[in-house]
């Protein structure tokens, strides 16, 4: 198995991993292939499977069945190793608020068993590169929790290790910070092989090489982000700004076009084909005034929406 893994590059492979909860199944017989310095992203609404998929990568969570390897080690039969080529920035950040940010890069090398001068280089390498350096001293608890986060992921990093897991890193964030947190992400790209878990469309859709949408513990698509587009391309959607639209006449609409959604000031329709004139002679009747229709360009929300006929919100 791990000749396979080095010849083919893969850091990361899972054999139908799965994680029962008594009866319920949060993973269900994933199989995933991740190479090396690609950066993969996990993509679904909150109580998908994802964090409890990368708790079983992390060695944290034992598999209930399958198993998984990690650089050609296997997180069942030899976790230790596994822990020694990972980290992880966890969705609840685990830093020591009282400490600094060099105290908590000193902490975390030392738990590594990185020597103190190769800490302290790395040290001011990461916080420069997360933008931390003029904040550098002052206790982690003033810090806004966008910085918070960007210390998190330096924190993941200061082992250098070979494969970086980042479970919902922007999760609570302002846009604008949630922004910074992908620019510092996006530097990574290539230098490592990076898991991200999100349920934020945009976050999947700029950052990853390719992306498994998951649900219910299944992974129900997998691919580049334009291929995963590409697959429904067949479809169309129609904006239809409007007035007075009733929940009744968006039900009825559906009897007609089953993946109609609600958007502000109006509804989205897809279908393989969209006929103008038959929208309009079915909402005039019913008292809806059509202010505008558009043609949109399709989305991963589309495709998630496709897939499972329900909307990953953000």
């Amino acid at each position: 198995m791990t000749e396979s893994i080095k010849d083919n590059h893969f850091a990361i492979q899972t054999f139908s991993i799965s994680r029962r909860f008594g009866n319920l199944v949060a993973v269900d017989s994933i199989d995933l292939s991740v190479k090396e310095g690609e950066l993969f992203s996990l993509l679904g609404p909150n109580g998908a499977g994802k964090t409890t998929a990368i708790k079983m990568l992390c060695c944290l969570l034992k598999p209930s069945s399958g198993t998984a390897t990690i650089m050609g080690h296997d997180v069942q039969k030899d976790p230790i190793a596994v822990k020694t080529v990972i980290d992880v920035s966890p969705q609840e950040t685990a830093i020591a608020e009282h400490l600094n940010a060099w105290e908590n890069l000193s902490l975390m090398g030392g738990i590594h068993g990185v020597g103190k001068e190769e800490v302290k280089k790395r040290s001011e390498e990461l916080l420069e590169m997360m933008g931390l350096t003029k904040r550098d001293k002052e206790q982690v608890r003033k810090y806004s929790g966008g910085m918070k986060r960007r210390l998190s992921i330096a924190m993941a990093l200061v082992s250098d290790p070979q494969v970086l897991f980042l479970d919902e890193p922007t999760l609570g964030l302002d846009p604008q910070s949630r922004r910074s947190i992908w620019e510092h992400i996006a530097e990574l790209k290539g230098k490592k092989t990076i898991v991200l878990t999100t349920h934020y469309l945009e976050e999947a859709d700029s950052l990853a090489d390719r992306i498994a949408i998951i649900d219910e513990g299944r992974i129900v698509a997998l691919g580049t982000p334009r291929e995963l587009k590409d697959s429904i391309s067949d479809m169309q959607v129609m904006v239809v700004k409007a007035k007075n639209l009733t929940s009744d006449a968006i039900e009825g609409l559906r009897e007609i076009y089953p993946e109609v959604k609600e958007i502000e000031d109006g509804i989205e329709i897809k279908a393989k084909e969209v006929n103008f004139s038959e929208v309009v002679d079915y909402l005039r009747p019913r008292g809806v005034v059509i202010e505008s229709t558009s043609q949109k360009e399709i989305t991963l929300d589309d495709v998630f929406l496709h897939l499972t006929g329900k909307e990953l919100r953000e």
